[in-house]
């Protein structure tokens, strides 16, 4: 006798048990559907103020900091670090706030798809309700993004999106990124106050020294709560990404169903096959190659 929770999850091996009729087919694809965006008010309010804060950090670091500094090659070096590393951090945010998380085709419960899925006795397959979907393995539904997620890991309203099989590279280098700008920003005020303090402060930037003072302690609890955020959250995912199970199963406790695979091996499965350089760039799709996305224990 099945429990009322397992009546509830819409599990069969019969196209007619779905109720396919209920589901329209999915729409066409036009131009527009190009580009993934979610037009989520509170993401995108969140989105625009990381990159606020983002640009707020180069202009104290920039404008207060390094070009009043009497030591050119001091202001170079970095300057050269701190733009590179913000410009790669605002790049993966793109990333992962443009990209298709994995994205489950709305409305393919239909009955000719479910007949084409040729269904042997005793398999089962998962619709969800909500979406009219046929659910793959280890695929939740986001009530944000209004779909099935395959490998959703959780939804991340500072990149306005949900973080899943296609776009948690980009995600966890934005962590990355964001983190070391974070405090190499730090060190940059530490090293400025002791000059300051040493000279005389209205030699030490363009701008008054209240103003200066202000533009710093801002600058410094911006960095300070950043780094410790995005550092834990950073460490959160390279541990999720290394023991193959997200943030969602995690919560859940669902049952393990896929083969366990190497920490090395679930590395290449998110950064690509075999390791490189490109695992560190936002502009480099991850290429699976020899690492299979999906093991399963038979």
């Amino acid at each position: 006798m099945k429990s009322p929770a397992h009546r509830t999850r819409d599990i069969e091996r019969q196209a007619g048990y779905l109720r396919p009729e209920h589901c329209a087919p999915p729409p066409p694809r036009t131009g527009s559907d190009t580009m993934w965006f979610i037009r989520d008010s509170c993401g995108i309010v969140c989105g625009v103020i990381t990159w606020f804060l983002v640009f707020y950090a180069e202009f104290v670091v920039v404008f207060v900091m390094l070009l009043p500094a009497k030591n050119v090659a001091y202001s170079l070096f970095n300057g050269v670090i701190f733009n590179g590393l913000a410009f790669l951090a605002l790049a993966s945010h793109a990333k992962a706030m443009c990209t298709d998380p994995g994205a489950v085709p709305k409305g393919n419960a239909t009955k000719e798809f479910i007949e084409s899925l040729q269904l042997k006795p005793g398999q089962v397959v998962y619709k969800c309700p909500k979406c009219c979907s046929i659910k793959p393995d280890r695929a939740h539904h986001c009530s944000v993004c209004k779909r099935c997620i395959k490998k959703m890991d959780h939804h991340c309203p500072w990149v306005n999106n949900c973080v899943g099989e296609n776009n948690q590279k980009y995600f966890v280098l934005f962590t990355m990124y964001i983190a070391l700008i974070s405090f190499h920003a730090l060190m940059m005020v530490a090293f400025h106050f002791v000059f300051c303090f040493e000279e005389d402060w209205t030699k030490c930037s363009n701008f008054s020294p209240p103003s200066t003072v202000i533009l710093l302690i801002l600058l410094c609890f911006e960095g300070l709560l950043f780094l410790i955020f995005t550092a834990v959250m950073f460490g959160t995912q390279v541990h999720s990404i290394c023991t193959d199970e997200t943030g969602i199963e995690q919560l859940k406790k669902e049952e393990r169903r896929w083969a366990k695979k190497s920490k090395w091996l679930n590395m290449k499965v998110v950064f690509g096959h075999p390791f490189s350089i490109a695992w560190l760039s936002p502009f480099t799709p991850p290429d699976h190659g020899k690492a299979d996305v999906y093991q399963y224990i038979v």
